[in-house]
Formats: C-alpha cells, structure tokens, sequence
C-alpha cells in the first residue's frame, strides 16, 4: 500500500485558480506520478468567484467532475449548458473531439471541484455528456458506484473503459470493505476528512494505491469524511 500525502501533490497558483495535482498535469511533471492504471488525472481545484476555464478542447479521454462545495456552469459544443452542484457528477466522453467551458457563475463564492480523466478504452468515439444527482444521504457509510462500465443494479455514468468510480460520505464510527479483485488496482482519493485505511490513517487531499488483491477496510476517523474510490483495470 502507497500513500500519497496531500502535500507532495503538484501545485498551481494564479490568483483565480488554487489546485493541486495528484499526477503530472500542465506545467507540473513529475515522472514518478504519471497517473495510476488507467487513472491519469485528479485535480483538486478550487475557482474564484467568476472565473473560470474558457472554451478549450478535449479528446479520447473520460473526464469526470465531482463539485464539493459551490456551483460550476458547464457549456459545451454539443450544446448542453449546465449547473453542476455537490451530490451530482458529470460525465464527459472526449470521444473524437468536445469543446467546453467551466466557470464559477456566482460572484460572491469560490466552487470547489475534483476533475478525473481516465484514459479510454477505445479512440475515436462519439463524444457524450451526462450528469446525474448522486444524493449525499444515500452515500453514508456506503460505496455508490457513479461512473464505470454498463452494469445492472444501479445508476452509475457510463464511461468507455473497464474501471469503476465510486462515492462515499463515512461517519466517524462508519466502516466499509471493498473486495479488490486480482488484477486490479484501488486508488483511494481523501475529498476531505480522516479515515483508516487498513489501518493507516489518511486526511483530506491524501490518497492511496493498492494493488494486492483482498478486502480493503475503511474506517471513519472525523464526522463528513467525503471519498471517492476507483477500482481500476
């Protein structure tokens, strides 16, 4: 098991942007953190009021938005235009090409986000877009898968790859397992609190790889311990 302290990640800071990098992105690089699996990108990104992200391009890439706190507008060139608030995650498959813009729309508030991207499972696709509201009260004590592969029995995103993202809100006595498969690798993201994870505790911005197949433990170690999980080809 491999610990990613919050403070190791890469920093950017240009006075309406504060975000932190789990993996080499933009004018941080760094060769030991490249990505994890198919995981390529966490961004930890925190957005003055009314700024943003102007119109700018995307391919052949799954990218998927988590807003912790505040709202975030969303335009893009298959014409959606959204407002994206906390307990809903949006799914956008680059396909073989999207445009979009993200901005803060309020003037008073920053908007806290998470950006993943997750590298396809196949080029060249038909770009898509979708959002869903993923309710906190229905996330405690519990893993809610929101994005991955076709499956039935829940509600998740479909993204274009055989890796799985999912959501947790645990409560300081709350604990949950996960089984990880053969094969597979779990990359655990700390949105914010404290928990144990197979006995290491772990705070917000902090997160943790593991590779070894078996049930994975998390325990809650503050109130409002958000998480989100991905189970990795």
């Amino acid at each position: 098991m491999y610990i990613r302290k919050s403070n190791d990640r890469g920093l950017t800071e240009i006075g309406w942007l504060y975000s932190r990098h789990s993996f080499s992105f933009g004018e941080y690089y760094d060769p030991r953190h490249m990505g994890f699996r198919t995981l390529r990108v966490i961004n930890d990104d925190i957005i003055a009021p009314g700024k943003g992200f102007g119109m700018h391009g995307h391919r052949d890439m799954e990218i998927i938005t988590v807003v912790v706190e505040g709202e975030l507008e969303h335009k893009d060139s298959l014409g959606h235009g959204e407002i994206l608030r906390p307990g809903e995650v949006q799914v956008m498959s680059a396909g073989r090409g999207i445009r979009h813009s993200e901005f803060n729309p309020s003037p008073t508030n920053p908007v806290h986000l998470i950006q993943i991207w997750i590298e396809t499972q196949q080029d060249g696709l038909q770009p898509a877009y979708a959002q869903r509201a993923f309710p906190i009260a229905d996330r405690v004590d519990r893993l809610v898968r929101v994005a991955g592969p076709a499956r039935e029995g829940d509600e998740a995103l479909l993204i274009n790859q055989d890796s799985h993202v999912y959501v947790s809100s645990l409560s300081a006595s709350g604990e949950i397992s996960f089984d990880l498969k053969d094969g597979r690798g779990a990359w655990i993201h700390i949105v914010q609190g404290s928990c144990l994870i197979n006995g290491s505790e772990v705070n917000g911005g902090d997160a943790v790889a593991i590779e070894q197949p078996g049930s994975i433990s998390i325990k809650g170690a503050a109130d409002s311990t958000e998480l989100i999980m991905f189970d990795l080809r």
